[in-house]
C-alpha cells in the first residue's frame, strides 16, 4: 500500500522514521512519500519538503508567514492528489495538519493521526474537528484517552514512541574523543531546532558559564539550520558544538538546559537533571497566557502532574535564575536526587518501547 506522511518538526521526523519501520513490519511492500526530514528519508520515504522550510514558532511568527504557509498548503494538497495514497498519516504539527485532514477527508482519503495535537492544552474545540476529519487517532499519553471520551471519540493508546528511540540508543564509548571533549564534567545546552529558539535562548543559557568554570558547555546542534547561527559561539571559545548526537551528549552530561518541547522528555528519560527554558515574542506570549489551560509547559511536569523540573518562562529566563537552578540540580545540589526519583516515576508512567510497531500494525489492520 501507499502511505503519505506529514511531519513538520524535528521530533515528528524522529517519530515518523520509527513509524515507517513499524508499518513496514506489517506491510513489507509499503511505499512512502511525504513531508518530514532526514530521518524519514533515511527510512525510504520520498521526501517532498523538509521540515526546516515549514517550522514557524509562535502566534506572531505564523501571522507574519501566512502567505508562505498558504503556499505550502496548496503545494501539499496538490502532491497528495497526484500521489493518490491509500492512507494519509499526520504526525502532530496541528496548525498545518488539521487543515490537510479536512481536505483529505472531504476527498475520501483514509486519514490517520499519530501523536495527538495538544488540544487538551488550549483550543479544546479542535477535538470536534479531529473527530469529524480523522478516521483513527493514535495517542501517546494515557490521559488523552479520557480527554477524547468527553467528545465521544474513541482513540487508540499506543504508548510513547520516545521509548522506541531510547531503547535503540547505544552510547558511543568514543564520543568524547571523536568530538574533542576533555575529561571535565559537561553541561549540555539544547536550544531547540528553530532559528527563533536559538536566537532567543542560547545567549541566555551561555551567560551561566562564568559561574561554573569547572564544567565544559556543549551545544546540541542541528544540521538543518545554517551553521552561521552557531559560528560565533565556536569562534569565541565559549562552547563546543556537537551536531546530530544529542543522546550521546546527554549520556555524558551532568545537567542540561533544555528548550521546551519533546527534548525535555527525552532528557528526563535519559536521567539527566534539567532546567526547562522557553522564550517567544511578547505578543505570542501574551496570547498564549490567555489561551493555554494547563499548569505546565514541559511534558515531564504534565505527565507527573507536578513541577518536577523547573520551568523558566519568558522574563523568568535570565542568568540569575538559571545559575540558581543549575546549582540545585548538579551533583550535590539539593534537587538532584529528587529529580532522579521523579524520573523513575516518569519512566513507569510513560511505559516501555513498542509504540511505533503497535501503531504501524493498527494502521495496516484498519486499512485491511
Amino acid at each position: 500500500m501507499k502511505y503519505y506522511l506529514i511531519a513538520g518538526e524535528r521530533s515528528g521526523d524522529l517519530h515518523g522514521s520509527n513509524l515507517i519501520k513499524g508499518i513496514r513490519a506489517s506491510d513489507p511492500a509499503a511505499e512512502f512519500r511525504g513531508w518530514g526530514g532526514d530521518m524519514m528519508a533515511a527510512e525510504g520515504m520520498d521526501l517532498v519538503t523538509h521540515y526546516r522550510d515549514t517550522a514557524f514558532m509562535g502566534f506572531l511568527e505564523v501571522v507574519m508567514n501566512l502567505r508562505t504557509i498558504t503556499g505550502l498548503l496548496k503545494k501539499c494538497k496538490a502532491d497528495i492528489l497526484g500521489y493518490r495514497p491509500d492512507a494519509l498519516i499526520l504526525i502532530d504539527y496541528p496548525g498545518f495538519n488539521l487543515r490537510i485532514a479536512s481536505f483529505a477527508k472531504s476527498g475520501g482519503l483514509k486519514v490517520f493521526y499519530y501523536i495527538s495535537p495538544k488540544v487538551w492544552a488550549w483550543n479544546q474545540k479542535r477535538a470536534w474537528k479531529i473527530k469529524a476529519n480523522v478516521d483513527h487517532m493514535f495517542v501517546i499519553f494515557p490521559f488523552e484517552v479520557d480527554f477524547y471520551k468527553k467528545y465521544d471519540y474513541k482513540v487508540d493508546y499506543v504508548g510513547n514512541p520516545l521509548m522506541d528511540a531510547i531503547a535503540a540508543f547505544e552510547p558511543d564509548p568514543e564520543f568524547r574523543r571523536r568530538h574533542n571533549l576533555d575529561d571535565r564534567p559537561v553541561i549540555a545546552l539544547l536550544p531547540g531546532s528553530r532559528k527563533q529558539e536559538i536566537a532567543g535562548m542560547l545567549d541566555t543559557m551561555l551567560s551561566t558559564q562564568r559561574h561554573f568554570p569547572g564544567y565544559q558547555y556543549v551545544i546540541a546542534g542541528v544540521r538543518n539550520l545554517p551553521s552561521a547561527l552557531y559560528d560565533r559561539y565556536l569562534s569565541s571559545g565559549k562552547a563546543t558544538i556537537v551536531y546530530e548526537n544529542t543522546y550521546d551528549l546527554l549520556f555524558i552530561a551532568d545537567a542540561a538546559l533544555v528548550t521546551s518541547g519533546t527534548a525535555t522528555l527525552e532528557t528526563a528519560l535519559l536521567k539527566v537533571p534539567e532546567v526547562v527554558c522557553y522564550r517567544t515574542s511578547g505578543i505570542s506570549y501574551a496570547l498564549a497566557k490567555r489561551l493555554i489551560r494547563i499548569p505546565f509547559i514541559s511534558l515531564v511536569n504534565l505527565i507527573l502532574e507536578k513541577e518536577a523540573v523547573r520551568e523558566l518562562i519568558q522574563h523568568e529566563l535570565n542568568e540569575e535564575n538559571l545559575v540558581a537552578e543549575l546549582k540545585r540540580i548538579l551533583p550535590g545540589g539539593d534537587k538532584n536526587l529528587q529529580q532522579m526519583h521523579d524520573y523513575e516515576k516518569l519512566a513507569e508512567r510513560v511505559g516501555g518501547p513498542g509504540a511505533s510497531e503497535r501503531t504501524g500494525a493498527l494502521i495496516v489492520h484498519y486499512l485491511s
